[in-house]
C-alpha cells in the first residue's frame, strides 16, 4: 500500500490600510511591538515584550522582559517593502512558510497574507490549520486598527 500527500489548503487573508507601501511595510516589521497581542499570542505571554524583524540574523524573535530571546521564524525572502517570507516555527519540529506581499492599492495598501504548508504537520495539520484561521484573522484587524 503506497502512502499519498495530503494537501491542506492554505490560510489566506488580507487587508487595506490607508497607508503608502513602506509605511504598511514599516508598521508590520519594524513596529510588530506597538499592536501584536502579545499577551495571547507569543510564546512569554504577558512577559513578552517585543518582537523584532532581524534581516541581518535571518531571524524573526519576541524578546522577554528578562531579555531572553523566543525564535518564531526564520526569514527566507526579505524584499522590502514589497515583500517577505518566513519559515514559521512557533513549534521548532515543525515549520510552516508565511508570505506577506505589500500592494498599493489606490491610496493605500493591500495586505495579503498566506500561511501555507500545513502537511508538514502530519496529523495536527487541519487542527493546526484551524486555529491560524481566527488566529491571523485577529493579527490582521489589530494590524488594520493600528494602521
Amino acid at each position: 500500500m503506497t502512502m499519498q500527500a495530503v494537501s491542506v489548503e492554505p490560510v489566506r487573508r488580507a487587508v487595506t490600510v490607508s497607508k503608502p507601501v513602506e509605511d504598511a511595510f514599516r508598521l508590520f516589521t519594524e513596529e510588530i511591538a506597538t499592536w501584536w497581542p502579545f499577551p495571547s499570542h507569543s510564546i512569554g505571554g504577558d512577559d513578552t515584550v517585543a518582537a523584532v524583524f532581524s534581516p541581518a540574523s535571518g531571524r524573526l524573535y519576541e524578546v522577554h522582559a528578562d531579555g531572553t530571546e523566543h525564535d518564531w521564524a526564520d526569514i527566507l525572502v526579505w524584499e522590502p517593502p514589497h515583500r517577505f517570507v518566513l519559515a514559521w516555527h512557533p513549534n521548532p519540529e515543525r515549520r510552516t512558510e508565511v508570505e506577506v506581499q505589500f500592494v498599493p492599492s489606490g491610496d493605500g495598501t493591500r495586505v495579503e497574507l498566506e500561511h501555507r504548508g500545513w502537511e508538514r504537520l502530519g496529523a495536527v495539520a487541519h487542527e493546526a490549520r484551524a486555529s491560524y484561521v481566527t488566529g491571523w484573522t485577529l493579527i490582521l484587524g489589530l494590524y488594520e486598527d493600528a494602521a
